[in-house]
This record gives C-alpha cells, sequence and structure tokens, in this order.
C-alpha cells in the first residue's frame, strides 16, 4: 500500500489569488479588528505560507487598508445599490432610502457599524487606511447626493442643497452607531428612528414618508 504526500495547492491567477487574500482579511477585519489583521493570520485562515502573502502585499498597511475597503464597499452597495443612485426602478429614490433606513435598524450591518469606529481611530496614526477611510466616507455621501438628486429631478423630494443634506443624514447615521461597542443596549432605541426623521425633514417628507409601506 502506498502512502499519498501532501496535495499540491492549486495555482490561482494573481488577480484571483489577490482578491482571496483582501476577502479573507476583511472577514479578520470584521469579526476582530483591522488590528488582527496580519499576515501570518490571512495565511493561516486560507492554507498558504505567509510569504505569499508578502508577495502581494510588502506592505501590510495596504493590506489593511483594502481590508477596509474591501468590506465597506460591500456595505454600500448592499445598503444603496450604484443603479440605484442612477437608474430607475425598487420604487424609485424614495423606495431606495425606504429600503436603506429599514435595512440598517436592523443588527446586520452592526460588524460594519464596528469597523467604521475602528477604521477611524487607527487612521489617526495609519496613513494609508486614514486615506482609504476619507475616501469611503465620500464615496458614501456622494451616494447619497445622487439619489437626492434624482429624487428632486423627479420630484419625489425637495431639497435645496443635496450634498449637504446627504453629510447631514449621514453624520447622524454614523452617530447614533457610535455607541454600538458600549451602551448599544441602553441607547439605540430611542436612536433607531433619528436618522430617519432628520432623513424626511432634510428632503420635505412628511413623518413616515421614508418609512417602508
Amino acid at each position: 500500500m502506498t502512502s499519498r504526500g501532501p496535495e499540491r495547492q492549486v495555482r490561482k491567477a494573481a488577480a484571483e489569488r489577490r482578491r482571496e487574500i483582501v476577502a479573507a482579511a476583511a472577514r479578520v477585519g470584521l469579526e476582530d479588528g483591522l488590528e488582527c489583521v496580519t499576515r501570518q493570520r490571512i495565511a493561516d485562515g486560507l492554507g498558504v505560507q505567509s510569504g505569499l502573502i508578502h508577495h502581494y502585499f510588502p506592505v501590510v498597511e495596504e493590506l489593511v487598508a483594502e481590508a477596509f475597503t474591501s468590506a465597506t464597499t460591500a456595505e454600500l452597495d448592499g445598503l444603496l445599490p450604484e443603479a440605484a443612485a442612477a437608474e430607475a426602478g425598487n420604487g424609485g429614490p424614495l423606495g431606495t432610502l425606504q429600503r436603506f433606513f429599514t435595512l440598517i435598524s436592523d443588527t446586520e450591518f452592526d460588524n460594519v457599524s464596528k469597523l467604521w469606529i475602528n477604521a477611524r481611530h487607527l487612521s489617526r496614526y495609519r496613513p494609508v487606511l486614514h486615506d482609504q477611510v476619507v475616501s469611503q466616507e465620500l464615496r458614501w455621501c456622494h451616494r447619497i447626493e445622487q439619489i437626492i438628486r434624482r429624487g428632486v429631478r423627479e420630484q419625489s423630494f425637495r431639497c435645496e442643497d443635496p450634498w449637504a443634506s446627504a453629510v447631514r443624514i449621514l453624520a447622524v447615521v454614523d452617530g447614533a452607531s457610535a455607541y454600538i461597542n458600549t451602551s448599544a443596549d441602553r441607547r439605540m432605541d430611542p436612536l433607531t428612528n433619528l436618522a430617519r426623521t432628520l432623513a424626511e425633514a432634510e428632503l420635505g417628507l412628511p413623518a413616515g414618508g421614508l418609512r417602508l409601506p
């Protein structure tokens, strides 16, 4: 009876391998924090040598930044799909924002909220991550702005300054999530509808206008 040696690892295309590494790093960042994104941790999770991670990311801070960007881009596209900002469908701008405020009131995105807090703290000391945090913040604001502008054109909303309204709405969304690591059990319920209420006022909608029917 002959014994079989260890199976050869499948060689993957460079782009595919890089995406795999970033996705693994994003999972670690979401579950345990960006401080835990190390070459060895990602290598162990993928069953590869840490040298392979180093090959694609000689500077580990670039991997941390890409992990953050990957996770928060997936969040943005899940909550506010880009097509919804530019095209009809899904109930138009009104339906898009109704869906958005319904989703963020659930716990499904709690880990991403924690990731944002984590990244904003670390970005004080990590320039590469800082640049990505700023980029993603602005990307979020522009996505909301696009939806508001389309709603104004279609006369679903009344808003004189869509950019300013987008910034204020997201500031309240982020502010409410600031308690998620500490006193969420006592503070989140009173804050649940704060961002929605502000958005309704910003967009000239009646109370409850951004609730799903």
